[in-house]
């Protein structure tokens, strides 16, 4: 009966699988994506036993791939893209080259042709965006400013995936490999048809589908069919994201990506986001899973040293090239070492531009097997390569006098301008982030003529606050020196308005160290440590889901004349 259901067979083994392993890594303190890769392994064509269908658990993690990023989507305006490019763009393209450099490099000493190392130098080069996402929810930092960059690099390594596969094929044959027939012709109308193309979908999408999408996901609404609205939110994701791959040679996952994001100036993009979860969860497992079916361990035993190669430039080499030039483009040792950890593994793009490679003659088969190595060990390094980005940093910061100075690079936005008015350093609020809820705290400040100086990690959102004549220090307010430099020993109040629930005890406590007659208020969408912090008596908490349920509440008693 199992030979006549493969597409169930492969779902039910898989899911049930992982279920285990991952309940089992979880316990002994492993990350539960180790026990999906462990899954997948198990029930590959690679081990004995049981063996699933790879090409239908290759199109299940497609769709997971696509669900993910439609996630991301929904969560990553294109304001926020623009917001990050001085850094995610320059950043990512030189870690593009830099990486494939360590990559050919090997491969060249290794023997293979030009072909060859260009393809496994590429393939090493690009993180997997599902791999990231999962390590930054973990952390609750998706949001937070280092998020926001780690993601746009990623965005833009996706873009450069883009154009290297379709440029590939035609630039085969002269890198030692077979041209195919339709792909002949010159390469560099083959670029240009590319960016024509990747052109005309962005414009398609942020013109035509920021309208039509929206309006579409609304109508649905109104139905008050939870499920027709969810099939809604799930085929707008998968159908964008096919027909990008269709029409316009975009990959899937960046056609999804595009998709989440166009939705996201719905109102309803927060339902999207939750009604779609269930089944983003489970394909991202899926996703993990076919990773897995598709290393071979003998890889391992075989050409142990390349392997340990092909690891230490995806973790050790990517890494320190990034943090690198995090640091020359004058960004804080803290967002070094988050991007760092974030292109610390590869992925989906990687497997595709291997195939791609091997079917043009190009890559070794080998040169493939290394490649599904390095990724499989680098996903399940990469969780415990995030856990230790903390650790590290206190430790250096205590050893290293450069660290520290690395934290606070020298930079004029790091400092209140010596003519800010006077008012603004007595008495003032900090208001730490100026997104969206910042913004309209910010702005209700002004309106009353309420001093208060910002704290903000964008450097760019400094710049337009300093040029709108508002009071801002760029940094991160976990770091004394930014909250000192918002003269926060002389303020009356503490606003935290970022949702990054991990560094908000710090800045209480520094704070309070500072100036113990300071009021703290926050906010937080965590009901548990909303409580613990209000029975510490550490600030006034403010829990998204209690303000709106009071408000609404307070409404429907002025209603009925009870208020």
């Amino acid at each position: 009966m199992s030979h006549s259901l493969p597409l169930i067979t492969t779902i039910a083994t898989a899911l049930g699988l992982a279920l285990v392993l991952g309940f089992i890594a979880v316990r002994i303190r492993l990350p539960a994506l180790v026990g999906y890769l462990v899954a997948g392994v198990l029930i590959g064509p690679y081990t004995p036993g049981y063996v699933a269908d790879t090409e239908i658990a290759g199109e299940l993690a497609e769709i997971g791939v696509m669900l993910l990023m439609f996630g991301v989507g929904l969560h990553f305006s294109l304001d926020d893209l623009l917001r990050v490019r001085k850094i995610a763009l320059p950043g990512a393209i030189l870690q593009i080259v830099v990486a494939t450099a360590l990559g050919a490099g090997v491969a060249t000493l290794w023997g293979w042709g030009l072909g060859g190392a260009l393809v496994f130098g590429l393939a090493l080069s690009v993180a997997s965006t599902v791999v990231l996402l999962k390590a930054l929810e973990a952390r609750g930092v998706l949001d937070s400013m280092n998020g926001r960059i780690a993601v746009g690099w990623l965005i833009v390594e996706d873009l450069a995936m883009v154009l290297v596969l379709v440029l590939l094929p035609p630039l085969a044959g002269w890198l030692g490999g077979h041209t195919p027939t339709e792909q002949m012709g010159n390469p560099w109308q083959a670029l240009g048809l590319t960016l024509l193309k990747v052109a005309a979908f962005i414009v398609l999408m942020l013109v035509v589908g920021r309208r039509l999408f929206p309006q579409l996901l609304w109508q649905v609404a109104r139905t008050s069919s939870r499920e027709l609205f969810t099939l809604c939110v799930v085929t707008a994701a998968v159908s964008i994201a096919y027909g990008a791959a269709t029409w316009f040679d975009v990959s899937f996952a960046l056609g999804a990506f595009f998709a989440g994001m166009v939705l996201r100036d719905s109102e309803f993009s927060h339902r999207a986001a939750e009604e779609s979860l269930p089944l983003r969860e489970a394909f991202a497992v899926l996703f993990f899973v076919s990773v897995g079916m598709l290393f071979d361990p003998a890889i391992l035993v075989d050409r142990p040293l390349q392997v340990l190669a092909v690891v230490g430039i995806i973790i050790v080499g990517k890494s320190i090239a990034a943090a690198v030039l995090v640091l020359a483009l004058r960004y804080p040792l803290n967002t070094a070492l988050t991007v760092s950890a974030s292109l610390a593994q590869i992925g989906e793009f990687s497997f595709i531009l291997a195939g791609l490679g091997k079917s043009l003659g190009l890559l070794p088969a080998e040169g493939q097997s290394l490649i599904l190595a390095g990724a499989l060990l680098s996903m399940a390094i990469n969780p415990l390569v995030f856990a230790a980005v903390e650790p590290f940093q206190v430790w250096i910061r205590s050893r290293s006098r450069l660290a520290r100075k690395l934290e606070r690079p020298v930079n004029p936005l790091a400092e209140l301008p010596m003519a800010t008015d006077a008012r603004y350093l007595s008495g003032q609020v900090v208001l730490v982030g100026y997104g969206r809820v910042g913004r309209r705290i910010g702005e209700t400040l002004r309106g009353h003529e309420i001093p208060f100086v910002v704290a903000e990690q964008n450097r760019e959102r400094v710049e337009q606050l300093r040029a709108d004549g508002i009071a801002a220090v760029y940094g991160d307010a976990s770091d004394p020196a930014v909250l000192i430099q918002a003269h926060i020993v002389n303020a009356s109040l503490l606003v935290v308005a970022i949702p990054d629930t991990f560094k908000v005890r710090r800045m209480i406590e520094i704070a309070h160290t500072l100036n113990p007659r300071i009021e703290t208020i926050i906010r937080t969408h965590n009901e548990e440590e909303a409580t613990l912090l209000e029975q510490e008596g550490a600030a006034k908490v403010f829990l998204g889901a209690g303000e709106l349920a009071r408000n609404m509440s307070h409404h429907v008693l002025e209603r009925f004349g009870k208020a």
